[in-house]
């Protein structure tokens, strides 16, 4: 029998206003609260709460039958919890089934894989403490951002005592080899790897409303039909997809939510088909090889590789001058600070200075508050900016940044001694008014009880 492991990914970032070069070292609120909110809004109402609701009648008709995986970034759960609680609520209830498996990522959906391991520890910590606050489960399986993932990356997963890992089935790194089989690790086998049928996922994320298809419309039993026709030794079919794809890529009005209200259906009546999580599937499924994957790749734009966020020089020096600050970083005991580290981590800052505009440009023009790369690097760098010039206050890399930062501590205690004498001036100035009017009036009511 095959198995359809279905996945979702999760994510919204904290987007940056429009910080200008004025803005450096005189404002340090670099958020758009207004875009965060409304945006999260939209997509809460469009695909979040009614794709739950969906999966959650699907699961509790079939009992037990049908599964489902999420990965959900901190800061996605973190803006939940601002804007839109009750989304944390129906995942609760999901949870609450059995049938959901919450996979691990890192924290700020970043790109620390690709720097500093210890970073990206750390970031993988947070975020798992954060799932087991919320959904009472421990993540055995890891999910990095945007599916990236090397033969060193999933060595590392390994050592941190995780069992499989997901990853895009890139058809340079399998070459005739099929996705619908389990891997491992090239490094550590006892790391399964669950490779992405990034054709029949695609068919669901990017081809479902597409009239000009050839197979369009698509439907359940179509659908099921094509997993059915693949190879009778195939095993496992891996759909991993932008949770959004309902109701935001793909829009209500398409048929999409019957789609997948259907798709379960059609699925278990075959009688030849079986929903399981990633957990499930790489306990029951034996690997068939190693994948080797020496070079990183990801499940973005047709070269299924980190051009999408390294790709050109901008996006380069941001990332480098980014991390370069890494270790001063781990010396701050600042929370703002450390917060905004977190979302200056954030992948989709990244992703916004891509210049591809050929066959992905589309895609990364969505939900991309920036009318141009270069926009979006200006003003990233110069929140970078501000950034640096607050640590450089807290944690001062040199003999002369020290030395500013002392002074700046003198003078900063001396504007506040300067404030609190003004506040008891003002205060002593007050009270001598007010005894000198009572004197007044005082003596003027004397003069009138005389007369």
């Amino acid at each position: 029998m095959k198995t359809i492991c279905l996945y979702f990914q999760l994510h919204q970032p904290f987007r940056f206003r429009r910080y200008r070069f004025f803005d450096i070292g005189n404002d340090s609120y670099y958020y758009d609260d207004y875009s965060n909110e409304t945006i999260l809004r939209k997509v809460a109402d469009n695909c979040y709460l009614p794709a739950n609701k969906v999966l959650l009648e699907a699961i509790k008709k079939h009992k037990g039958k049908f599964k489902v995986a999420f990965s959900l970034s901190g800061i996605a759960l973190e803006q939940f919890e601002l804007y839109a609680p009750e989304v944390i609520d129906s995942f609760k209830e999901l949870a609450q089934t059995g049938d959901v498996e919450f996979l691990s990522e890192t924290y700020s959906h970043s790109l620390a894989a690709l720097k500093d391991k210890a970073l990206f520890e750390q970031q993988i910590k947070k975020h798992d403490e954060l799932i087991q606050k919320y959904f009472n489960q421990t993540p055995k399986v890891f999910r990095n951002t945007e599916l990236i993932y090397s033969d060193e990356i999933g060595a590392f997963i390994h050592d941190l005592g995780f069992n499989g890992m997901l990853t895009e089935g890139a058809k340079h790194i399998l070459g005739w080899k099929s996705p619908n089989f389990i891997y491992t690790n090239a490094i550590h086998p006892r790391l399964k790897i669950l490779l992405r049928n990034y054709k029949l996922s695609d068919d669901i994320s990017f081809r479902f409303s597409n009239a000009a298809w050839s197979e369009y419309p698509l439907t359940a039993t179509k659908f099921v039909n094509w997993i059915k026709a693949t190879d009778t030794n195939e095993e496992v079919v891996n759909l991993f997809m932008d949770y959004e794809t309902f109701g935001e890529h793909q829009k209500k009005e398409t048929g999409i939510f019957a789609f997948l209200s259907d798709l379960p259906d059609k699925v278990l009546k075959s009688g030849e088909i079986q929903f399981k999580t990633p957990s499930e599937t790489i306990k029951l499924l034996q690997p068939v090889s190693p994948v080797h994957v020496p070079n990183p790749i990801s499940w973005a734009d047709e070269e299924r590789d980190l051009s999408a966020w390294m790709g050109n020089e901008l996006q380069q020096e941001a990332f480098d001058k980014l991390y370069a600050l890494k270790d001063r970083v781990a010396q701050c005991t600042e929370d703002e600070l450390l917060k905004d580290w977190e979302y200056l981590q954030i992948s989709d800052h990244f992703y916004y200075m891509c210049t591809k505009f050929f066959s992905d440009g589309e895609v990364h023009k969505y939900f991309n508050p920036y009318d141009s790369p270069y926009e979006a690097f200006i003003n990233y760098m110069n929140v970078l900016a501000d950034f640096t010039l607050r640590l450089n206050r807290t944690v001062p890399e040199s003999v002369l940044e020290q030395q500013i930062a002392l002074l700046q501590k003198k003078i900063n205690d001396k504007d506040s001694k300067i404030k609190m004498l003004e506040t008891i001036v003002k205060k002593s100035t007050a009270k001598k008014k007010i005894s000198t009017k009572n004197k007044i009036v005082k003596k003027s009511n004397t003069k009138t009880r005389k007369k």
